[in-house]
């Protein structure tokens, strides 16, 4: 079939969940600057009202440094003038049923204009509470597939996922929607999905009624989303309520279109609207920074591990190339992967080796303005091998702190609590990152080489020249890391 994406994208009404998120924006900002004779967007953000809608997307979303090509193209005027036609705040939470949109007569119109529900709301907090994960990845999700039931023309549901919903599982991971009857853990014991939620209820009621402070309620349910996560096969909270997200999909998505794009980690922007933009420290970013910062000294990773990463521009340029071939398509259920473990795979140690030269070339500043020097980290392959040496290195010596504490009781400020508390947030952080720094994985992604294929050939064949391009063949990931995503880091992020 022909896939022209922009031909496609005139005329139609879009409506986008999580619209304030950093891929959201990159998605909406490409559609905004490729085909102003888009229809409508509708973004839903949380917000009290519409005044409060409209006032975060403009300051979250169109008055950030993303959309400075789009001004430059258009000018300041036309762009405000593209944003009042074609933009409308919806005040909403998919988390609530109806997605939150209290105006009865704007959820009225939306449902008699929306041609494509895009669905990137989330949170991706790899420990959040599980009240909340299972609220917004799990059944927020499907409630997004009841609204977008109710578009009396709608012709798709296009659900943001992770790749990482596939567990830890090792070996060569495929493009497969989930069965949910199918799903089961070591032991046998298969997933409910009503009683997980019956289960967190439960918790909290227990928790409400012993008059717990809302900082141990906070805890108790990160604690039980961790722990029903793993009960089941999951490393965290965050994949596992992802995964609840895209079965409950799947079993109840009847006839409409249903395409589910699963990313890898997603980084800074290769190419478009400009190379190296990126918002906040995404997973890889926070350690890559933390070394130029020269306070990683040590580190969990297995450095002949692959890291797959992809740009945020080739995933927001797939989600669209998605739509355009399944919009209006009988029976589908596609699943994408939308990374570069398959094609064109970097290892972490590849990735350490990039930075040292980069921050040995570009040091970083300290606060006092000297120049930070780098050396290698000592790298430690398994979490029992970390662990020890963190005992043997922090842990022990941290006892005798403690002890000269209990000694001279007039020393200034709690050391030993202070460094004590570090060394749990380290030991922390390392449990939470160990499935992916560790991770055996390499996605399939036969669904998405053919697509990013039929798009190419389109494209060159009517306009001679890549606008949705996401073949990730064509990232040269030294070139990428050193010129444009690290520096963008250092950019957007840290001088912010």
């Amino acid at each position: 079939m022909e896939l022209n994406c922009v031909q496609f994208l005139r005329n139609k009404t879009i409506l986008v969940t999580g619209a304030t998120g950093f891929l959201a924006k990159v998605f909406v900002e490409k559609i905004l600057r490729v085909q102003p004779n888009v229809k409508k967007l509708y973004l839903l953000v949380r917000a009290s009202d519409n005044e409060a809608a409209t006032k975060r997307l403009r300051a979250e979303v169109f008055e950030k440094e993303l959309f400075k090509v789009l001004r430059q193209n258009l000018g300041d005027e036309k762009v405000n003038t593209l944003l009042y036609e074609k933009v409308v705040s919806v005040p909403g939470d998919i988390a609530t049923d109806q997605l939150g949109i209290n105006d009865s007569h704007l959820r009225e119109r939306m449902q008699k204009e929306i041609d494509i529900v895009v669905n990137v709301a989330a949170t991706t907090n790899f420990d959040e509470r599980y009240d909340v994960g299972l609220g917004i990845n799990t059944f927020g999700a499907l409630n997004v597939l009841n609204f977008a039931k109710k578009c009396v023309k709608v012709q798709l549901l296009l659900h943001v996922s992770t790749a990482y919903v596939c567990g830890e599982k090792p070996g060569l991971i495929p493009e497969k929607p989930f069965i949910m009857e199918e799903i089961r853990n070591e032991n046998g014991l298969q997933l409910d999905i009503n009683l997980e939620r019956e289960l967190m209820k439960h918790r909290l009621k227990e928790l409400n009624e012993q008059d717990c402070s809302e900082e141990d309620i906070t805890l108790s349910m990160k604690e039980l989303g961790m722990e029903r996560a793993k009960l089941h096969g999951w490393p965290n909270t965050y994949v596992f309520t992802k995964s609840m997200g895209e079965m409950l999909l799947g079993k109840h998505k009847e006839n409409l279109p249903l395409v589910i794009i699963r990313p890898t980690m997603i980084t800074s922007t290769l190419s478009e609207p400009f190379p190296g933009w990126i918002e906040g420290l995404r997973t890889v970013d926070s350690v890559i920074i933390a070394y130029g910062k020269g306070v990683l000294k040590c580190f969990l990773v297995d450095v002949n591990s692959v890291c797959d990463m992809i740009p945020v521009d080739m995933v927001a340029n797939a989600m669209i190339t998605a739509a355009a071939k399944h919009a209006g398509g009988s029976g589908v259920h596609m699943v994408y992967h939308v990374g570069s473990s398959h094609q064109n795979p970097v290892t972490f140690g590849e990735i350490h080796e990039i930075a040292v030269r980069y921050f040995t070339k570009n040091p970083l500043r300290s606060r006092n303005g000297s120049l930070i020097t780098v050396s290698k980290v000592r790298f430690i392959p398994t979490m029992a091998l970390f662990s020890l040496y963190m005992t043997l290195r922090y842990k022990l010596p941290l006892q005798l702190l403690k002890l000269v504490d209990i000694i001279y009781p007039w020393r200034n400020g709690d050391k030993y609590g202070d460094k004590n508390r570090k060394i749990e947030l380290v030991m922390r952080l390392v449990e939470l990152y160990e499935p992916y720094v560790l991770f055996k994985g390499i996605f399939d992604d036969r669904n998405t080489k053919s697509l990013c294929a039929n798009q190419k050939e389109e494209e060159i064949k009517n306009t001679e020249k890549l606008m949705f391009d996401f073949d990730p063949k064509g990232i040269n990931w030294g070139d990428y890391l050193t010129n444009i995503h690290i520096s963008g880091l250092v950019t957007h992020v840290l001088k912010k």
